[in-house]
Order: C-alpha cells, then sequence, then structure tokens
C-alpha cells in the first residue's frame, strides 16, 4: 500500500498528523523464551545472587538488562563461571559437552534451552544411531545452530545455509542422509531449502515434524497478514535475534519496506516519512512492555490510532525443570 502521491500533511485537532497502526497477532514472547526467563529468575530466587548465565539468555537487550539488575550474570564461557555459583544455559541450547564439563566441575547447573530446540537435538540422536549423515538447515555462528551440531561428534551433521550449498554437497551415502532445521528460520526460505535437497537426494528422510518453531511460523503468518495493508514496518527485536531478523524480510518479501528497532527511542522519523499506515510486530524475544514504549514514542510525533490483527491464538505453556517448579 505504497504512497505515490505528495499529499499535503493532514493535521488533526492535536496539530499532529495522523498515523494508523496495525499491530500484528501474535508478536513478541513465545514460550520458550517465557520459560527460560522464569527459570532465571526462580534460580535467583532459589539460590540467591549472583547466577550465572552462560550467553544471553534470549536475544534481547533489554531482557538480558533486567534479569542482570536482579542477580544474574552473564558469562560467554563456562570457565567465567564460579566453582561455587550455579549456571543456567541459554534458551537457544548449548554443545553437550558443556553440560558434561559442568558435571564434572560439580557445578549446579540449569537447563533453559527451548523445548522446541531440545526436540530437535533429540531427533538428530536417533537420526544419528540410525547410523544417517545430517544435513542441518541453518545460520552458521547462531548459538542455536552451535548447540545442535554439537549434540553429536565431528562429521555427523553438515551445516547447509543456501540452496547454492545443496548443489555442491559432498556427501559419501546419497542414499542414506537425513536433514533437520534450526527453529527461527524464515518458513518460506526453508521451504525452497527443502524442495531443493528433496530434488537432488530423492532419499532424504524427513523431520518426523516440523522443525521451525510454532512461534516463528506464527509471527511470520501475522506479518504476512497485514503487510499489504502497510506503507511500512516496524519490527521490534534485536539485530542478533534470527527470528526477529527473518520477520523484517518477511515483510519486505510482501513488497513493504520493513526496518529493524530494538527501543522506542531507536525510531527514524525521516524513514517514516509519507508513513500513513504504519505495521508493528515483535520478534520471540522482545517484550510486549517494548511494543507499548514504540507506540508511545510514535504517539509523540503522532496521532495514533491503533488497531490489533491477529492472525492465530496462541496457548502454548512449558513446563518449568524440576526443583523450580511451583
Amino acid at each position: 500500500m505504497a504512497q505515490t502521491d505528495l499529499e499535503t500533511p493532514v493535521t488533526t485537532e492535536s496539530g499532529l498528523p495522523p498515523l494508523d497502526l496495525l499491530i500484528a497477532a501474535p508478536r513478541g514472547f513465545c514460550a520458550g523464551v517465557d520459560r527460560a526467563i522464569r527459570i532465571v529468575e526462580l534460580a535467583i530466587e532459589k539460590y540467591g545472587a549472583p547466577v550465572y548465565v552462560r550467553h544471553e539468555i534470549v536475544h534481547n537487550r533489554f531482557v538480558v538488562d533486567e534479569l542482570r539488575q536482579k542477580g544474574a550474570v552473564f558469562v560467554e564461557e563456562l570457565d567465567e563461571v564460579p566453582d561455587d555459583a550455579p549456571v543456567v544455559f541459554s534458551a537457544h541450547g548449548v554443545p553437550k559437552a558443556v553440560p558434561f564439563k559442568a558435571s564434572e566441575r560439580g557445578l549446579t547447573w540449569l537447563d533453559a534451552t527451548c523445548p522446541l530446540v531440545s526436540k530437535v537435538h533429540r531427533q538428530a540422536e536417533r537420526l544419528s544411531e540410525q547410523g544417517r549423515h545430517i544435513l542441518f538447515i541453518g545460520h552458521q555462528g547462531h548459538p542455536e545452530v552451535i548447540g545442535t551440531l554439537g549434540q553429536l561428534p565431528d562429521g555427523a551433521m553438515t551445516l547447509v545455509e543456501t540452496i547454492a550449498d545443496v548443489a555442491t554437497l559432498v556427501v559419501a551415502d546419497p542414499d542414506n542422509l537425513a536433514f533437520l532445521t534450526q527453529t527461527t528460520l524464515s518458513v518460506d526460505d526453508t521451504a525452497g531449502m527443502v524442495e531443493a535437497l528433496r530434488a537432488r537426494f530423492p532419499n532424504i528422510q524427513m523431520p518426523r515434524g516440523e522443525d521451525i518453531c510454532y512461534a516463528t511460523s506464527n509471527r511470520q503468518a501475522a506479518v504476512k497478514r497485514i503487510a499489504h495493508q502497510c506503507d511500512a514496518m516496524l519490527v521490534i527485536g534485536a539485530p542478533n535475534s534470527s527470528n526477529s531478523v527473518r520477520l523484517v524480510e518477511v515483510a519486505e518479501r510482501e513488497g513493504t519496506r520493513a526496518i529493524l528497532v530494538q527501543r522506542g527511542e531507536c525510531i527514524d522519523f525521516d524513514w517514516l516519512d509519507g508513513v500513513k499506515t504504519l505495521g508493528i510486530t515483535a520478534g520471540a524475544s522482545a517484550p510486549e512492555i517494548l511494543v507499548r514504549e514504540v507506540v508511545d514514542r510514535l504517539a509523540t510525533r503522532y496521532t495514533i490510532r491503533e488497531r490489533e490483527v491477529e492472525a492465530v491464538a496462541e496457548r502454548m505453556i512449558f513446563k518449568l525443570p524440576r526443583g523450580l517448579a511451583a
């Protein structure tokens, strides 16, 4: 719904130009993120501060800073955790060697890995036990990818990032392959990758169920539902959040320009020049408070009229680890 003419801006009684907001639903926190944050909070209540967290618990600076104020200490490696301190592993999952080393040191550790990521880990183990080589679709260097590849010995999985990678794959036994995927990928991009893999390796084994998580799929569907009604879209999330970056790509693929913002203060009002209808969504690690912050920031320059557009209802809840559940 791009604006092609240069109309004189309409003003309201407040003297501010009007701006219609279409706010996507679902958006923001998913069940895995809720669970991971709650694990850190409950660990602090149980053990007292500080509680160490290996890697950012989720990819959102606001969330990390809030937990830091409560007593969490974020580190990148297990070596940075003192011998007498409890440690939590992030929602993205960790290589199998990490909890093994923690146990060797006698550390008290809690695993906040999203259950849907853990499901992929278990699938990888089963496929490996069957003697299959696994092609893993994902983004190199992402913590979830590092954690999943680390579930098996080196060489048991091959990372595949693009359709071009599929064409150059060299495998020992083309008839004894399986594939799995990172949970936060673009649904459309992954479908193309899967099609390419099946075309080249007709006997490749599919996952038992969809690896891309429900929250990623739902948030992308919600963006698709509103993007064509918008002149532009703001996606609230961190640049290192895979699912948030994918939401920007989904909007752009629908023909709507989009940009990632972390906070209300990050809004570039020049970028919004000429926009009359603005879409807003948030990645799975962005709390609703940041959505309201963005709306409040927009309200300093516009007279806001907002409407939520729901694509699907979410009711997923994940159980807490034993010993932390109320």
